[in-house]
């Protein structure tokens, strides 16, 4: 079985879609989906500076449309439900997984994490929050660690890999006092995200996402709230909602992947991050980030594969030889 990821916010890095712009389909995708969304993504994705696209009212936008332009290039026949099982999305990406899924449209997905990002970018201009990631240590002393200073553990994301969420001062404070056998490294991000200081931004969501039309995803998506499997587009949308002030599960998530049967799994641009954790947390899988275009062939090598249609001929030889 075949899985599509979608990386979160900070995967981002300046002039990531620079390869990508050489193909006549994804700059077209891209230049409509940034009319969705007010911005430029085009000159976000190739010419921006780093400060520039670690704004979150920039990144999240840059990163669901890039995710979304670079599926008419993986899958140009459209038919995803054809040949990939499964989808999930990490943060923001779940936006990115419930589109290519066609849960929720491009137009609506875009107005939406436009929205999304100018209310997290205001909530964090609130309080000054961030979020630094814990790798290693005893899980049970990061957990002591965190609670001890505040903090939130905003990602659990496996393989080792906690991320801490608060204000500057706390973060400072870990740092200063890091768990035993564990390193804290500060993440690019503006804000204390999936904590209750983004809840400010979730009222707006709510009341825009009721304007929304839902339909049942083409492929099964599984939630970053908790690895449940979902099916229904209305709940897709009331999670994209309250994943905003909530923690993400994504060790969940890969484990949901596993049970599922996945043996394969392409993470869309801007890619790494989840292949990364991927490689620790699903052993056995088999994991391309499609991070330029001449990751394309691999991947779409991937796609006949693992993908439905080469399950189904397995089933089939497997039924004749029964």
């Amino acid at each position: 079985m075949l899985a599509i990821v979608c990386p979160g916010q900070g995967s981002q890095t300046p002039g990531f879609l620079a390869p990508w712009m050489e193909l006549p389909a994804f700059r077209e995708r891209l230049e409509s989906l940034a009319e969705g969304a007010g911005l430029d993504l085009v000159a976000h994705g190739t010419t921006s500076d780093a400060e520039t696209i670690k704004d979150t009212a920039v990144a999240q936008p840059l990163i669901v449309g890039a995710g979304l332009a670079s599926v008419v290039t993986l899958l140009p026949d459209g038919d995803l439900a054809d040949h990939v099982g499964v989808g999930a999305g990490h943060s923001v990406g779940e936006i990115t997984a419930a589109a290519v899924a066609a849960a929720l449209s491009e137009t609506d997905a875009m107005a939406f994490v436009r929205e999304r990002g100018t209310g997290m970018a205001a909530a964090s201009a609130a309080t000054p929050t961030g979020m630094s990631a814990v790798l290693g240590g005893d899980p049970a002393e990061v957990a002591q660690a965190l609670e001890r200073h505040g903090l939130t553990a905003a990602n659990a994301n496996g393989a080792g890999q906690v991320v801490a969420a608060g204000t500057l001062e706390q973060l400072a404070a870990l740092a200063a006092e890091p768990p035993a056998r564990a390193r804290v490294i500060p993440l690019q991000v503006a804000g204390a995200f999936h904590t209750h200081h983004m809840a400010p931004a979730v009222d707006a969501l709510a009341a825009q996402a009721r304007g929304f039309a839902t339909a049942r995803p083409a492929i099964p998506l599984v939630s970053n709230a908790d690895g449940e499997v979902l099916q229904d587009g209305a709940e897709v949308l009331a999670r994209l909602v309250s994943q905003v002030s909530n923690p993400v599960r994504w060790d969940l998530c890969m484990q949901r992947l596993l049970d599922l049967g996945v043996t394969g799994m392409i993470e869309l641009p801007p890619s790494g991050t989840l292949v990364g954790l991927a490689k620790r947390g699903m052993p056995g899988v088999e994991t391309l980030a499609l991070k330029t275009p001449d990751d394309l062939e691999a991947a779409q090598r991937m796609v006949r594969e693992h993908g439905r249609a080469a399950a189904a001929a397995a089933s089939t030889s497997d039924d004749q030889k029964a």
